[in-house]
Parts: C-alpha cells; structure tokens; sequence
C-alpha cells in the first residue's frame, strides 16, 4: 500500500513540474525580444527563427523583416561589412606671405630678394657659373643668425666663382637691401647644386667616356639616349681624401669644383656612372678604379 502511494505521489509531482516548465516556456515565446538599439521589441515572428527572442533581436533580423537591431548594427559595424569611409578633405595650406618672422624659413619672395642683393656689381660680372656663363654660380641661401635684440631677417648666400675657384659667401639685410657681410675661400667646397650636376651628366654625355651611359640606356629601353632629361640623376663633390687611389687627373679636385653621380633610367634601371668623376672647374670627364 505504501508502494502504491509513492508511486502515485511522484505522478503528481512529475506532472506539476512539467505544468511549469510548460508555463515557462509559453511566457518565453510571448514575451518580446530584449534586443534592439531603440529598445524596440522586433516582429512577433522573431522567436521562431531561433527560440529566444534576446537572441533574434542581437542578430537584428526576423521572420517578418529587419528588426530595430539591425539598424544599430548596421551603423556599428559598417567598417566589419567593407563599407568605404567617406572621402578625406584636403585642407588647401596657408598663403605664405612675402616675409617671414623671426625664425621662420625664407619665403620664396625673400629667397629671391636675396639671391638678387648678393649679386652686387661690377664684380658680379667678372665671375663666372658652372657653364662659364657671366655672373657666380649659386649654391644656396639660408636665413643668417639672428642678431640679438634685432629682429631684422638677414640671408646668407653661397656662391661659387667657376673663373676663381673660390667660394663667395654674403650676408645680405631682407629689410634694407644691403650686403652687410661678404667673404671669399679657396678650397671649400660646399654640396652640389643640381644645376652643377646637371652640367657634369652634359659633361658626360659629350666626352668619349659616356659611350657606355649611352649603350647601357639603349640596353636597357631599346632608344638611344640623347638628353639629360631622359635620366634621373643625384650626385655630390668628390673628394679626394675619401680615395685610395686618385689618378693625375684629378688631384686637383678640392681645389677644383669635381663631382661624382649616380644615374638611373627613368622609373627603370641603374646606369653605373660613379666611376666617371667630372672636373667642373677644368671641364673634364676621368674615369676611376
């Protein structure tokens, strides 16, 4: 009898949690999603689509259609989808003006300024550039050290006398328009101007030693070479100190204005040129090595 009654005891008890977990199970298929950037519940037929409605609303999508979650996702993760971000502005630089203040750097008004005063005459006109051409070849400018408590902007300006071989250094004044300062060295040899090497490839080019420059280039693109404009070139001053062995030839460069470059073809191959060192002073190819 006793038997009886507990099995029948563990009937009801079995029948009443099963009730509950039915209830409980109903109230989760009715109840709306939790998931939704606006707090919105999605469409009904969003806990068909995977039994919990928390889980369809994070996935922002329904049986009836696209769910508030998917708006929120869709702005969140448009990198996560490749979305391309919106174009960069450009902001257009500040005009520069025609002078700069303190310690600023030359203007281009005052680069010009200045590579004009330095020009004094007559002795501008007895000297000569790197193409033998009237007038000094010029280096380079620079702003000069501030003079203290004077905020005048003053530029220092480096030319190169070919008929001399000396190197002419001024200080110019950008507000009165005179060389307050000038010198004269032999000896010193600054770093190249590209219009100096420019000329050494020319140099090049017309001595019997640029026939392999110009075979290479043929070989190298199938067109003759007949212009500097045809390559890229870099270079600098020679110097003999740095060198093992310098040839006769060239022992005077320091003295003389020599440079050594490197060519290649444009946006192509290397064209070997640092064994030819250019004499600019005496206008003569050597080769090295």
């Amino acid at each position: 009898m006793y038997e009886i009654a507990r099995r029948h005891l563990g009937k009801v008890v079995a029948g009443a949690a099963m009730a509950v977990t039915g209830t409980a199970v109903a109230v989760a298929i009715s109840l709306p999603g939790p998931a939704g950037a606006n707090g919105a519940a999605g469409p009904a037929g969003t806990a068909g689509t995977t039994g919990a409605a928390g889980a369809a609303g994070a996935a922002g999508t329904s049986a009836g259609g696209t769910s508030a979650g998917a708006t929120g996702q869709g702005e969140a993760g448009a990198a996560a989808t490749g979305a391309a971000p919106p174009p960069a502005t450009v902001v257009p630089a500040a005009a520069e003006g025609e002078k700069g203040v303190g310690s600023d750097p030359l203007t281009d008004d005052e680069l010009a300024r200045a590579g004009t005063l330095a020009l004094t005459p007559p002795a501008a006109t007895a000297q000569q550039d790197v193409e033998g051409g009237r007038g000094p070849q010029h280096l380079g400018t620079d702003l000069a050290d501030p003079v203290e408590g004077d905020p005048t902007r003053r530029a220092e300006v480096r030319l190169y006398d070919y008929a001399r071989d000396e190197l002419i250094v001024r200080t110019v004044n950008l507000d009165t328009g005179k060389v307050e300062k000038s010198g004269s060295q032999r000896g010193v040899q600054p770093s190249a101007h590209p219009e100096e090497l420019r000329e050494a490839l020319e140099l090049i080019l017309a001595s019997p030693l640029g026939k392999g420059v110009k075979e290479d280039y043929q070989d190298a693109t199938g067109n003759k070479l007949t212009s500097t404009a045809q390559l890229w070139f870099n270079g600098d001053v020679y110097r003999t100190y740095r060198e093992k062995n310098v040839p006769a030839q060239l022992t005077r460069c320091g003295e003389h204005r020599c440079v050594r470059l490197v060519t290649k073809v444009l946006n192509g191959a290397w064209i070997d040129t640092r064994n030819l060192i250019v004499d600019l002073s005496a206008r003569t190819v050597t080769r090295v090595g």
